[in-house]
This record gives C-alpha cells, sequence and structure tokens, in this order.
C-alpha cells in the first residue's frame, strides 16, 4: 500500500512539473506563413520562380513551390523561424498543378544554421512520409516537440514520374527560455536560508546542451551523510543519490545511475528528476530510469547550498572533484523555483561563481559524417609547411574498430604514411619499399563513439602520434620526408591507393593540415578538395545500445550501421538472446531422448523468468520434476509454543515466480509432509485451533496435513480413517507418550510448494517433534497436449492483443487434410502478423511493423495436409524474422537497420482463423506457446461453436507411443512410429541400436552435399552479416562401454579443415576437440577428469550455440564451457566413429587416438539428425555410408544401461530407506537383501554379456571382416529405414515433441 502511494505520488508529481509543458496543449499555430523570404533558403533552385520563398504551404506564387535543379546531388530546403520556438508538427505539399512532389525526406534541426541534427521519432526512424500528390497537404505530428530556430527538409524519394516539389509548414508556438551560460568555471550556488534543507519529495528540471562529455550539472550534500550529484560523464548522465547512509559518505563505492549517450553533441537535451521518498524517477530526452535511493532515511537533507554548473569548492569534506559543466543550461527549475530567473535578476539566494553569462554564446563546432565503410573520402591538397615536414590534426568519433583516417603519398617514392583504426587501437604505418615498413599503435577502444583528438607530426627526422593529449608514439626516420600529393581523409578513391582497410565510417571535425584549418563549407561548395559519400554540418552518430533490445541480460554492442547482443552465460540465443536454450519441462526433455538426471528447464521459454535447476526423474509412467530445498534433513522440534513457536522458512533452487509457472504448467503435484511426535498436539483439542501449521507460496496460513481438500482441518489418518485414536483427526492430538506419525501427502496445487512450517507444541515435559518437508514433485505438462479441433471454416478461438512489439516467437503443432488456412492472425491499424498454410505445401509468416508487409515462405517436398502432426515456429525480432517448418531448412531475412522497430497491434489474436472469418483452418492445433505462454486451446474450445477440445486420433494423446524423436503416423487402423530422425529402433524408437567395434572398425557416415543446412539459408531469405549473432549449432549423443584408453569415438572432419573431435585420453579422461579457426588452436575441454574406460556405461551429450558449449555425462548436471570462436563448421565431409584412416589435419593427442581406434560398444549415436550407427545398419549398400574393418550389432548398450538401472534403483531405495529410519529397522533388512541381489544379478549379466561377445566375435571372424552380423534385424527395422534426405536439416535450437 505505501508503494502504491509512492507511486501514485509520483505520478501527480509528474502530472504538475509537466503542467508547465502543456500549458501550450494548442501549440499548433502555423510558423511558417508569416515569414519574409530572406527567411528561405536552399540548396539550389531550378530557376528564380522556383525559389525557396515559393514553398509556403496552399501558395501559389511563383512556379508553386520549390524544386532543386536536376544536377542537385544534396537537395535541401531550410527555414529561420527567427526566434528559438517549439515545434511540434510540420506539413508537407507537392508543387502546384505539377508533378513534382516529395514522397518521404529526412527534418533536421539546429540553434544556429550550422551544426544539424537529425529528428527521429520515438521508435528511432527518422523518414518522414511524404506527397503522393501535388496538392493533398501530409501532416506529421512529431512524437516528441522539438525546441529549435532553424528546420531543413531533405527530400529522400520523390515522384518517378516528375520531380522534386516542395511547400511546407511547420506548426508550434513560442515559449519563455531562461539561459545560463558557464565556461567551465563557473557555478550559481542556490543557498537555503536555514542551515540546511531537508525534503521528502523533489523536482527537479532542465536542459542544456554541450560538446564537452564530462561536468557537473548539479550537487548537493549534507553533514549526516546525505547527497545528490548530477554530472555528465562519457557523454552520458549520471546520477549519484543518497539518503542518510554515512558509511558511502567517504567511501569510492558510489553508484551512479546513468541514462542518455552522444549528449555532448551540442544540441539542446531535457532532464527531468523526480523524487518522493526513496523513489525516483531519472528522464533524459525519451529515456527514463526508475529506480530506489541508496541509504536508509526517506528524506535528502543538503546543509547550505545547492552549486549548478559545477563544484566550486573541491576541498569541501566528502566531496569528490569532478570537472565542471561547459556549455548552456536552460529553464533550470529546483521545486518550482526559476533558479536562472534569481540569478539573472542578481536575487540574494543566488551566489554566481566566476563567469556565468545569460545567453548562449558557445561556438558551433561543425563536423561532417563518413556515410559508407566502402566509399567515403575526403581528398585535400597538402598545404606547404613553413618549418618543413608536415602535420595533420582532427577529431573523429565511431563505433567501427577498423577503419581508414588518413593516408598520404611520401617523397622519396615509394614511401607511404597510413593512419587507420584497428581492432579499436590507432595504428600508424610508415610504408617503404618492398615489405618495409615502421609502425606503432596508440589509443585504446577508440570505437567507443566519443570524441577522440589525434595530432600527427613529421618533424626533425621522427614522426610523433598523440591520442587524447597521452604520451607521444614515435617513429624514427633516416631520411627527411615530403608529402607528395593530397591527403586522404577517411579513405581514398579505389584508383588511387590500394584498399588496405576498410573507410571510416563515423564523424570528424577540426581538421587541420599544416597549421590550416580545413574549411569544410569550401569543401562542400566544390572551392576545397573532393570528396564521396559525405554529409556536412551533421554529425548523424546514433546509439543504437539505447535502449538495449537485447533481453535477458544480453551485452548489447554495436558499429555504426547495426547493433548485436553477445547471450553469453544468459542461458539464451538467438540475435536479441530470446531463444532460451533450455527446454520448458522435464518432459520435453523426456520426449527428445534424455534419462533421468539433473537438468536446467525454463519454464516460461522465451518470458522473463529464467532457467532453474530440477532433477528429472522418467519412469516408465511418469516423468517427475522434483525440487528441493534448504532443509532436507529431519528437524527435531523441542521448547516451542504457540507464543514462540518454532519457523523454518524454505528456499527453494527456483524463484518463487518459477515455482509459480512450473506447478501451474504441471499435471498434478504433490509434497509429502513427514511429521513424528511425542505428546505434541497439532490442534487444540478444546477448540480446534491450530498449533502448528505451514504456509503456502503464498504466506497464507495452512493447517492441513494431507490430501487436496484445503478447507478441512484434518490428517491423513482422519482422510483414510485409520488413526489410532477416532475421537480425533490427527495422531498427534491424542497426546501419546509414545512416538505417532502424521504423515502426509499435500497434493492442492495451488498452495504448494509449502513456503514456511511453524511448529508451536512442543513446550510440556517428554514433548517432542521431528518433521521432514520433501521436496517438491510434479509430473505432466499440460501444454504439450493442449489442443483444438476446427471444423468449421468460419471458426475461431480469440485471445488478449498479443504482446509483441519488440519480439515474439510463436511455435504450434498442426495437422489437417485441408490445403490452406489461417493458423494465427492479430491486426493493428497498419501493422500485422500472420502464420498460414497458404498451399498444402507451403507455410507463409507474414508481418508488417510499418517498413512494407515481409513475406518468409517454406515449401515442403512433400504435401502437408497429410493428417500427420507439423511443428511450425515463427519468430520476428528487431534484428531478423525467421520461419521453421518440421526439420525443413530456415528461412532467415534480416530486418532494415534503419527501419521501424515496433509492431503495433491492436486486434484481438485470432486462431484458426481471421477477424474477416475467412480463409479458416479446418484440422487440429496443439501446443500454442507465444513468448514462453502456453495457450490454453481446450478451455477456449469449449465455449466456442465450430471448435472442439482435444483432438480425434491415435497421435493426439498424451502418452508417449513413441520415443526418443520418434514420430507418430496416423494409419487408418493404428499408428505406426517413424524412426528416421531418431537414434534408436524398434517399433515404438525406445530400443538401443548398438554396435561393437574392434580396434580396426570404423563408421564413416559421408554427407551428400557440402553441409549447407548447417547453416540453414535460403535462396528467399536476405544475407546475413557477419555482425549478426553465430547460428552455429551442434547437437551429439552417443553411449558407449569401453575398457580402451586412448580410444577415438568420434570425428567430424570438414572440407575447410575444421573439425570435432571426442576422444579419451591415455588416462580415460573425455576431451572434446573443437577446431573452429584453422589458423589458430583448437579449444580442448575435459568435462569428465576421472577414467570413463571402466568397462560401464557412459552417456554424453555435446550442445553448442554460438561460443556456448554445454556437456553432460551420465546423469551430471550439464556443464557450460566457452568456446574461442562462434564460427559454423563449413562444408562437412564426414561423421566417422572409431578408427580414422584418412589423414586428416588433427593435433598429435587426437591422432594417437585416431589411430588407435575403439574397442568396445557404441550406442544410440546421434549428430544433429543423423544417426550414423543406424544408417550402416539399415542401410547396406549406400554410397553415404562407408565401413571397415568388423562390425557386429550388439544389444550391449541395453544390458550395460538395465545393469546401470538396476544400481541406481537399488542406490535410490537404500537412500530413502535410510532417510525413513524412524518407521523401522527392519528396512535395512530389506537394502542388504537387495544389494545381494543386485550383485548376484549384475555377474549373471556380466557372465552372459561376456558369453555373448565371445560368440558374436567368433560368427564376425568367419563371416569375414567386412561384413555386419544382425540379431532380429528384420523385426526390429522393418518400415523404419532411415531416409537420407539432407533437406531434412537440423532445425536451429529446435524444440520438437514428436511422440
Amino acid at each position: 500500500m505505501v508503494f502504491l502511494l509512492h507511486v501514485v505520488t509520483l505520478y501527480s508529481l509528474s502530472v504538475f512539473s509537466g503542467a508547465s509543458a502543456a500549458a501550450h496543449y494548442n501549440c499548433n499555430g502555423p510558423l511558417v506563413s508569416a515569414l519574409p523570404q530572406s527567411s528561405f533558403q536552399s540548396s539550389s533552385q531550378s530557376s528564380s520562380s522556383y525559389a525557396a520563398f515559393n514553398a509556403k504551404l496552399n501558395r501559389r506564387d511563383g512556379a508553386g513551390g520549390w524544386s532543386p535543379m536536376v544536377t542537385d546531388q544534396e537537395p535541401w530546403i531550410q527555414v529561420d523561424l527567427r526566434e528559438q520556438m517549439e515545434v511540434t508538427a510540420v506539413a508537407t505539399q507537392g508543387r502546384y498543378d505539377s508533378w513534382d512532389w516529395v514522397s518521404s525526406y529526412q527534418l533536421l534541426y539546429s540553434d544556429t544554421g550550422r551544426g544539424w541534427k537529425q529528428y527521429r521519432h520515438e521508435d528511432g526512424v527518422g523518414r518522414f512520409i511524404g506527397n503522393v500528390n501535388s496538392e493533398a497537404v501530409v501532416q506529421n505530428k512529431l512524437s516528441h516537440p522539438v525546441r529549435t530556430r532553424f528546420l531543413r527538409f531533405v527530400p529522400l524519394d520523390w515522384n518517378p514520374s516528375g520531380w522534386m516539389g516542395l511547400r511546407v509548414e511547420v506548426y508550434g508556438c513560442s515559449y519563455k527560455s531562461f539561459i545560463a551560460d558557464f565556461d567551465g568555471r563557473s557555478s550559481l550556488l542556490y543557498r537555503f536560508n536555514q542551515k540546511s534543507m531537508s525534503t521528502v519529495k523533489d523536482v527537479i528540471s532542465l536542459r542544456f546542451k554541450s560538446h564537452q562529455a564530462e561536468g557537473v550539472l548539479l550537487h548537493g550534500e549534507g553533514q549526516r551523510g546525505d547527497y545528490i550529484t548530477l554530472e555528465l560523464h562519457r557523454g552520458k548522465l549520471d546520477l549519484y543519490l543518497n539518503l542518510d547512509d554515512n558509511r558511502l559518505r567517504f567511501s569510492s563505492s558510489r553508484v551512479a545511475v546513468t541514462v542518455g549517450s552522444l549528449l555532448d553533441d551540442q544540441h539542446w537535451h531535457s532532464v527531468h528528476i523526480e523524487r518522493f521518498n526513496k523513489q525516483v524517477n531519472l528522464t533524459v530526452d525519451a529515456h527514463t530510469q526508475h529506480f530506489q535511493t541508496r541509504g536508509e532515511g526517506h528524506s535528502l537533507e543538503v546543509d547550505y547550498e545547492l552549486s549548478f554548473g559545477g563544484i566550486p569548492l573541491p576541498g569541501k569534506p566528502g566531496t569528490f572533484l569532478r570537472k565542471n559543466f561547459h556549455g548552456c543550461m536552460e529553464n533550470l527549475y529546483y521545486n518550482g523555483i526559476n533558479i536562472i530567473d534569481l540569478a539573472k535578476r542578481r536575487k540574494p539566494q543566488i551566489h554566481s561563481v566566476g563567469n556565468v553569462t545569460f545567453s548562449c554564446s558557445q561556438p558551433q563546432l561543425v563536423a561532417c559524417t563518413f556515410l559508407s565503410s566502402s566509399s567515403s573520402f575526403l581528398s585535400l591538397p597538402s598545404a606547404a609547411s613553413a618549418t618543413g615536414g608536415f602535420s595533420a590534426r582532427l577529431q573523429f568519433r565511431t563505433w567501427n574498430p577498423d577503419g581508414l583516417l588518413l593516408a598520404v603519398q611520401l617523397d622519396p617514392e615509394p614511401q607511404r604514411l597510413v593512419l587507420q583504426i584497428s581492432n579499436s587501437r590507432l595504428h600508424l604505418t610508415l610504408q617503404g619499399s618492398g615489405r618495409q615498413k615502421s609502425e606503432v599503435f596508440a589509443g585504446h577502444k577508440v570505437n567507443d563513439g566519443l570524441w577522440h583528438s589525434v595530432n600527427l607530426s613529421v618533424r626533425n627526422l621522427q614522426i610523433s602520434l598523440t591520442v587524447d593529449g597521452e604520451p607521444s608514439s614515435t617513429i624514427e626516420l633516416w631520411e627527411q620526408l615530403e608529402t607528395r600529393g593530397n591527403f586522404y581523409i577517411g579513405g581514398c578513391p579505389s584508383m588511387t591507393c590500394q584498399r588496405l582497410t576498410p573507410a571510416f565510417q563515423g564523424c570528424m571535425r577540426l581538421i587541420v593540415i599544416n597549421s590550416q584549418p580545413v574549411n569544410l563549407s569550401h569543401v562542400q561548395q566544390g572551392v576545397l578538395g573532393s570528396y564521396n559519400e559525405l554529409q556536412f554540418d551533421t554529425c548523424s552518430i546514433r546509439d543504437r545500445c539505447l535502449p538495449n533490445l537485447c533481453e535477458h541480460g544480453g551485452r548489447c554492442s554495436q558499429t555504426w550501421r547495426s547493433f548485436s547482443c553477445d547471450c553469453s552465460g544468459t542461458g539464451y540465443s538467438g540475435a536479441t538472446c530470446h531463444n532460451s536454450i533450455y527446454e520448458s519441462s522435464c518432459e520435453a526433455y523426456k520426449l527428445i531422448g534424455s534419462s533421468s538426471g539433473f537438468f536446467s528447464i525454463d519454464p516460461d521459454g522465451s518470458g522473463p523468468l529464467g532457467p532453474t535447476q530440477v532433477y528429472c526423474n522418467m519412469t516408465d509412467e511418469r516423468v517427475w520434476t522434483v525440487l528441493s530445498h534448504n532443509s532436507s534433513a529431519p528437524v527435531t522440534v523441542q521448547g516451542s509454543s504457540i507464543h514462540k513457536p518454532h519457523i523454518m522458512k524454505l528456499n527453494y533452487s527456483a524463484s518463487a515466480e518459477q515455482l509459480r509457472a512450473i506447478v501451474s504448467g504441471s499435471e498434478q503435484c504433490q509434497q509429502e509432509v513427514v511429521y513424528n511426535c511425542k505428546k505434541s498436539h497439532l490442534f487444540n483439542t478444546k477448540d480446534g485451533s491450530p498449533l502448528s501449521w505451514w504456509l503456502d507460496r503464498e504466506g497464507e496460513r495452512r493447517s492441513y496435513w494431507g490430501g487436496f481438500l484445503p478447507g478441512v482441518q484434518q490428517c491423513s489418518c482422519s482422510l483414510e480413517e485409520n488413526c489410532i485414536d477416532m475421537n480425533y483427526f490427527c495422531n498427534c492430538d491424542a497426546d501419546s507418550d509414545s512416538w505417532a506419525n502424521d504423515t502426509g501427502i499435500l497434493s492442492y496445487k495451488d498452495h504448494l510448494p509449502v513456503s514456511q512450517i511453524v511448529v508451536g507444541d512442543t513446550n510440556r515435559t517428554g514433548s517432542l517433534a521431528v518433521y521432514h518437508i520433501g521436496p517438491l514433485r510434479c509430473y505432466g505438462d499440460k501444454s504439450i497436449w493442449n489442443a483444438a479441433s476446427f471444423y468449421q471454416e468460419s471458426s475461431y478461438l480469440y485471445f488478449p492483443t498479443l504482446q509483441a512489439e519488440l519480439a515474439s516467437d510463436i511455435s504450434f503443432y498442426f495437422k489437417t487434410s485441408a490445403p490452406s488456412g489461417v493458423f494465427l492472425e492479430n491486426l493493428g491499424l497498419k501493422d500485422f502478423i500472420r502464420v498460414e498454410l497458404s498451399s498444402p505445401s507451403v507455410v507463409t509468416f507474414s508481418f508488417d511493423v510499418g517498413n512494407g508487409p515481409v513475406l518468409l515462405s517454406v515449401k515442403s517436398h512433400l504435401p502437408l495436409n497429410d493428417r500427420q502432426w507439423h511443428y511450425v515456429r515463427a519468430e520476428r525480432n528487431v534484428k531478423e524474422a525467421s520461419l521453421q517448418v518440421d526439420q525443413l531448412p530456415l528461412r532467415f531475412l534480416e530486418a532494415p537497420a534503419d527501419g521501424h522497430p515496433r509492431l503495433r497491434l491492436s486486434s484481438q489474436l485470432f486462431v484458426g482463423g481471421t477477424a474477416s472469418q475467412q480463409r479458416g483452418f479446418l484440422g487440429c492445433i496443439r501446443t500454442l506457446i507465444i513468448n514462453g505462454v502456453s495457450f490454453d486451446l481446450e478451455e477456449r474450445a469449449k465455449m466456442t461453436p465450430g471448435v472442439s477440445s482435444g483432438c480425434p486420433g491415435y497421435c493426439s494423446g498424451s502418452s508417449s507411443l513413441c520415443h526418443n524423436r520418434g514420430r507418430c503416423i496416423e494409419k487408418s487402423n493404428g499408428y505406426v512410429c517413424d524412426c528416421s530422425q531418431s537414434a534408436y529402433g524398434g517399433t515404438t524408437c525406445d530400443q538401443e541400436v548398438s554396435v561393437s567395434f574392434d580396434s580396426e572398425s570404423s563408421v564413416t557416415y559421408t554427407f551428400q552435399e557440402p553441409f549447407s543446412v548447417m547453416q540453414n539459408r535460403s535462396s528467399q531469405a536476405s544475407s546475413v552479416s557477419t555482425e549478426s549473432s553465430s547460428r552455429a549449432r551442434e547437437d551429439v549423443a552417443f553411449s558407449f562401454v569401453t575398457s580402451q584408453r586412448p580410444a577415438m569415438l568420434l570425428t567430424v572432419s570438414t572440407f575447410s579443415q575444421q573439425y570435432i573431435a571426442v576422444i579419451l585420453a591415455k588416462n580415460g579422461a573425455l576431451q572434446i576437440w573443437y577446431h573452429l579457426q584453422t589458423d589458430k588452436s583448437p579449444d580442448v575441454f575435459s568435462p569428465a577428469l576421472g577414467n570413463l574406460a571402466d568397462g560401464r556405461l557412459h552417456r554424453v551429450r555435446i550442445h553448442r550455440v554460438g561460443k556456448n558449449l554445454y556437456i553432460q555425462i551420465d546423469q551430471d548436471i550439464h556443464t557450460k564451457y566457452t568456446l574461442s570462436s562462434d564460427a559454423e563448421l563449413i562444408l562437412i565431409r564426414s561423421l566417422t566413429l572409431g578408427k580414422v584412416t584418412r589423414g586428416e589435419s588433427f593435433s598429435e593427442e587426437v591422432m594417437r587416438a585416431a589411430s588407435k581406434g575403439f574397442v568396445g560398444c557404441l550406442s544410440s549415436v546421434q549428430f544433429n539428425h543423423v544417426a550414423p550407427l543406424k544408417a550402416a545398419l539399415t542401410n547396406r549398400g549406400s554410397s553415404l555410408v562407408t565401413i571397415r574393418g568388423p562390425l557386429v550389432q550388439s544389444n550391449c548398450g541395453a544390458l550395460a544401461e538395465s545393469t546401470s538401472h538396476t544400481l541406481q534403483d537399488q542406490t535410490a531405495t537404500a537412500n530413502k530407506d535410510k532417510e525413513q529410519h524412524s518407521s523401522g529397522s527392519q528396512k535395512d533388512l530389506a537394502v542388504i537383501a537387495g544389494v545381494v541381489t543386485a550383485v548376484v544379478f549384475i555377474a549373471v549379466c556380466a557372465l552372459a554379456v561376456i558369453s555373448r561377445l565371445l560368440y558374436q566375435q567368433r560368427r564376425a571372424q568367419r563371416s569375414g571382416s567386412g561384413g555386419i552380423k544382425e540379431e532380429n534385424r528384420h523385426t526390429m527395422y522393418t518400415d523404419y529405414r532411415t531416409e537420407l534426405h539432407l533437406h531434412n536439416s537440423v532445425r536451429d535450437n529446435m524444440k520438437e515433441y514428436y511422440i
């Protein structure tokens, strides 16, 4: 309630403080119509009748508007409003009665008419929609008003059948401006009437502009440790705010809240700070941060004064030295007090330090922008130096890590001096004849978007390079050098110099050659030098990481044209770290072939919750998700009373939100409560009030101790009618001197898990209680088989509007016999998103975010309306869009770098149809998940005509008919399992496919074509730049039994000399080798340092996403490693199991293992969607599979696994008995008997395995070294031959649930 009050108060403050701005709520008056002719300028005009002053809206003066010359390469028209005005809208019109109009344009604004800045809408788009004819007026309202004097319209597109023609109007109003100019050594002090000022709420607002990246705008502090500091730091705005915390007063651990970027651009920026108690809103331009202050207090106590523009006395106790602000401030208000107005009127509350003036006289530093990384350059003549030698000086800012800054030819020939940015450092090279060169490096991370100054000087047989005033780097010369020809800045013409590095892409200013400043206006007018792909009078740098569009904590980095996300360590992947790399449930892991073990699950997929670790207990009947807590051992309680109870808080391995998602997504959950007591009541026998209780997940008190009936205060014995004293509802309430037990299973999902237990009646003589709260156990995944059947074309299900402005992923399964139909659709005013079956074999994903309709299609070589389940996954984010259908190649399309990023929808989400009730879908849809949220189709279908819950058919139930990625195929009288994409065989894809190898054996699977499917590109998708996040993916799984070391298990090699190798080292440790960059050493990982060549079955799973490598051995939790490169495997050639005979460029240790081969059993080998062992057994004679040496099909994997499971089951039984020691010692005998039985059984199994291997080895020797002996091959593999079509490529981290 208090927090809500704070929010409401902040909102009220916001409304109040915005009142002054809102006073111009009708700030939309025309500003251009009354301007004189002198207020208009243009780059050119076709003739005097087409002059700029004829470009007033709805006027027919002259030729009826402005048109530039046909030869004008950079046309523009600008308006001088004569004074600073607040502009809220602009309007355009074509030239009167003509075919000349502008269809799109940019809008620039400036205070001085020299330095310009492009106006961008809130979504970062800088393009304005123009006209479609010459007479209609098109008005564009500005998403945020701009205060400026000059406006420039820059045409981008025009009528292709005519020419540019323009008439314009600007709407807005005048505003009151109070300005103060600070020179970096001055400040204004606002002094209080009393010693200190204590406030519980503050509102501070101002506007500022500066060309300096550092400077304090505001500072105040108090003796008790309070302080507030607002400062520019590295072009961003930092706010330090602390309330009543002396620990932070003198410490260096002050933490800033940072907002904004590139604020040193000499343009006005608005700042607004609102504080109520500890709640703070900090807004810079359109970006807001909400946070809580540090410290214990709720009021800000400042002593004596607030200073604006700097800290005038650096020696004051408790302050830290900062650079003063150098620039202009406007309309500075502190809690409604106009500070600048008081200073201007010389009021006594204001004390001026240094030279503060009341007009903004900051010099305009004019910059130019190099637009292209391939073709931009500026060529300047080299003026003679009076002192000999030569020099060059300039300032630059960029995001690119590489680019040419300066190049010049030297005398004597053929020497050349090149200054470039290389790997984010400055690199100066003096190139001589042949390969002779001298070089130095300077600076660090100069591509950080800040201005950097460079000074290059050649004097007295020395070249000196200075960056940002740091110590110079020098090159010593043997002879005097002079320039020959022009200086090339930022790049050079392709015919003039060899391209050694990309051209510079960024901004430059203050260019000085041989002590002569370069007048960029003369360059633009063609009077001085030459240029290409330059934009003058503006620095058009953007911070594409503000706001950060990388999700889930992904780190944003950028170049001039785009941004990329580093998802390492987040648990997510994709261009914007949107997709979870983990499955959403234990049920999902079971369906892709995993066995029991610890797993990370992400219960809401791409949603905000993140992954958590659970134990997945995969039995034949059910898949249990087990979440443990901090109190696993029994707890003994004595001496507690109802007034001083024993309290135990349970902390789980998942957060409260994750627990809620896991429980709600499960079919059933339960938690065991074991309660043993001696003379300790659970309930007061007089009035029935509870003496002990537990709290549910919401913190609500619960007093039932078993079952799923939350309203009944009873224990399990009462529900089962077997209490030791039927006069009581619990055994403990009998108050017996002997031990009693009230163990129960809590199974009411909405209350689980138990968050706290309270025990109150153990303070009597002889009273004692021992309790144990078991882990939370859940089974089932409600989303996997949540389905609906659509049997009328006009029917559909509707849900709330899709919340998918910046990113959305949509996945589902469908089956149908209809040739087409819309799966889902959501519309906006102009935007839309739609997924549909557009023809029997084509799925289409289309959307429009304001850049025009986009369409991605996946075409299958087989019909998709075959009444079988098919998987669809569509994703769209600010970087790209993709579409996946089954295992067909993934379709990608990159988003335009400067396009609209936000998808704005307004209608309901329609599933199975459209708003127009046409092209509806006929068939079944299940497992619909959007942005990690599972949609309950069954519940919505119950109340919708034309739609029914569930889906008919054998393959539509929740039972796992087919296992291990096997696909259930409907038949008229039943079903069959398609195991072609599984490493397992048998009628239900659950039989291990195992092969015994000797030292000469090998299986080589050759990929049918250079494995382009790994890249998952399509001809319809645009090429993906190197700046995009890597799409490299590998999934490897296999089991093995061996006693040999070293040994070669598996290798994957490419035509480009890359490889993956999985080996056992000399000591039996598993090693995984990744050699992705042929010019560097391979990455080697040893996830299991113990000896795995121990004759036991070991299961290995390897999963790679970009640089992240996840490895699981047996039932251990996945271990994460980081590769040195995220490169993809290019042109995969082959996969080999066992001995490698072909010459490969392996490392020495890998070669040693390759030559030794493998002796033992390999089982259920899978690489992405290729099962090489199955291919070897079921495709004899195929050109894709090469077999060398004796190879014997065996069931060693199944035998070893059954033995392993027997041991695990016995161990689990023993542990369980140990935990329940109190229930009786006779169970120990059962444990001993079980262990003895297990030992005998293992011995018998081992003898059977050895006998069988010897027998098969003898048969193999009789039949020859090249043959394969098979047992029950006909029954195992009839109708399940592997389809070796590489079109069925690996999905890009797609989550499939083929049952």
